[in-house]
């Protein structure tokens, strides 16, 4: 080839990254560098995965308490019972040493029933009223004790209660060990079945299964006979669990 023929073939090529480059810079096009990764593996490393988990018996109870009104003639009077029954409620959670911040009153509505009639001038027939306190039991052990106190001053409805490790952080990290401690147990196996060595430990990798937020189980209560000793609530246990990958180099 003719250093002619040499130039121009270079013009043409300088030319075309020139337009590829302008192409990119109008359209805002994004390399495709990933594409230039092909393994994030080294192949002198092992990457092995073991699995840990330790069962914990939950430490906190939520209990969720109910007040509901029915049928009252004023809004202002379902007001004042809902009013009455939460305080004393409240009063009867404190008496039992339960702290003001564990103590929350929600959903509280009043809403007028309706006589609805063909003509479409519908009557008001009375109110409706509830409302809702959620407690926070650091000691489970109170949970009887609290939805006996609180139907003894009013409240009607028990919907649920629900048992929770409070800090599963603590647990995870024995389960974290556990995991480890099972990666290079399975590590110890793959090396002697494939005859290779194992060195250091050049990188870890952990995944919690999902458990960064409590994990609770829930039940119906039913409501405690008049003179009986109340629910016995048994809180199972939680399953806090951890997987990690060891990457091991290889001798």
């Amino acid at each position: 080839m003719s250093a002619l023929n040499k130039i121009s073939v270079y013009l043409v090529g300088l030319a075309a990254t020139f337009v590829f480059l302008l192409l990119i810079k109008i359209f805002n096009v994004s390399y495709p560098l990933n594409l230039l990764i092909t393994n994030t593996t080294k192949s002198s490393e092992l990457a092995v995965v073991g699995e840990g988990k330790v069962d914990v018996v939950p430490d906190t109870v939520y209990v969720e308490l109910g007040i509901s009104v029915s049928n009252v003639a004023t809004a202002e009077e379902a007001q004042k019972k809902i009013d009455e029954v939460n305080n004393k409620v409240i009063d009867a959670l404190k008496n039992l040493g339960v702290d003001a911040k564990d103590i929350q009153t929600s959903n509280y509505n009043i809403n007028p029933n309706y006589n609805y009639l063909p003509s479409n001038e519908n009557k008001i027939t009375g109110y409706n009223g509830n409302a809702t306190v959620n407690v926070k039991l650091k000691d489970a052990k109170l949970a009887t004790q609290v939805i006996n106190e609180a139907t003894k001053a009013g409240a009607n409805q028990v919907m649920g209660n629900r048992f929770v490790v409070d800090d599963p952080a603590k647990y995870r990290e024995v389960a974290r060990n556990k995991a480890i401690e099972n990666a290079k147990e399975q590590a110890a196996k793959l090396s002697k079945e494939l005859g290779i060595s194992l060195g250091k430990i050049v990188n870890i990798v952990e995944s919690n299964g999902g458990n960064d937020y409590p994990m609770y189980a829930r039940a119906d209560i039913a409501m405690p006979k008049t003179g009986g000793g109340g629910p016995q609530l048994e809180p199972g246990t939680q399953t806090v669990t951890s997987t990690v990958t060891l990457f091991f180099e290889k001798k």
